[in-house]
């Protein structure tokens, strides 16, 4: 393989109080940092999308201070945030993308700046490109999935895709098998907490992670018990 044919791949994960960066020579791992945000800094934006150049700044120091070539960056590819609803997937950036996340089509959430910061350092780079992956709102679940104990109710898909995805496609490998033949149960363990049915490369059923559905994590309730949340809500507490 030429210098020329060869990827190298800027990774850029906005998280809710931190921003994880790698840079990768095809699938081998050559800079992987984690970078802490401290709450003070980030309070000072009103909407997480006032964030985005406070982070790509950061970003760029970062870069420059592990003396990182950015100039011979072939791809730079975002954690997909909250668009609307997809299937699994690598997706190229584009304006209409751009607009979704900016406007926040489907919500506020760190995960909206990895795709405008990966176009934004893409475009100072020639002939590089800027993807996304497996965004929190990949939808693949199956239509009983969706039924909600009221009719004015529907169960949505908004989980944590890109780890779900990555860490089956993972266990797959370490078994010798194809991710699309194997039937699994996944749990994304952090600051929220989904775990999701895996079925053939398809997820068709999951908690809807981010309003708290499911089990109770370090920064989520869980799903609280309709009739005591009801009464609290009308008990001035």
């Amino acid at each position: 393989m030429s210098q020329q044919d060869v990827h190298r791949i800027l990774v850029i994960n906005p998280g809710s109080t931190s921003t994880k960066i790698a840079i990768y020579r095809e699938t081998r791992p050559r800079l992987i940092k984690s970078i802490r945000h401290p709450a003070e800094d980030l309070d000072r934006f009103e909407k997480v999308v006032d964030q985005y150049s406070y982070r790509k700044k950061i970003i760029m120091h970062e870069l420059r201070k592990e003396g990182a070539k950015i100039d011979e960056l072939t791809a730079v590819i975002g954690r997909g945030g909250m668009l609307k609803p997809i299937e699994s997937g690598v997706y190229e950036v584009n304006e209409a993308m751009k607009r979704d996340l900016r406007i926040g089509v489907m919500g506020e959430h760190a995960s909206n700046l990895g795709g405008l910061i990966a176009d934004d350092i893409a475009r100072m780079i020639p002939g590089a490109r800027a993807f996304i992956a497996d965004p929190v709102v990949v939808d693949e679940l199956q239509d009983i999935a969706r039924v909600a104990g009221h009719p004015l109710f529907e169960r949505k898909s908004i989980f944590h895709a890109l780890n779900h995805k990555a860490i089956a496609r993972l266990y797959a490998q370490h078994i010798g098998r194809d991710y699309e033949s194997l039937n699994l149960i996944v749990a994304h363990l952090g600051g929220g907490i989904s775990v999701g049915a895996h079925r053939k490369g398809r997820v068709i059923d999951v908690n809807q992670a981010l309003d708290a559905e499911g089990p109770f994590s370090p920064e989520r309730s869980g799903t609280l018990p309709a009739h005591d949340l009801v009464k609290v809500c009308f008990s001035g507490k």
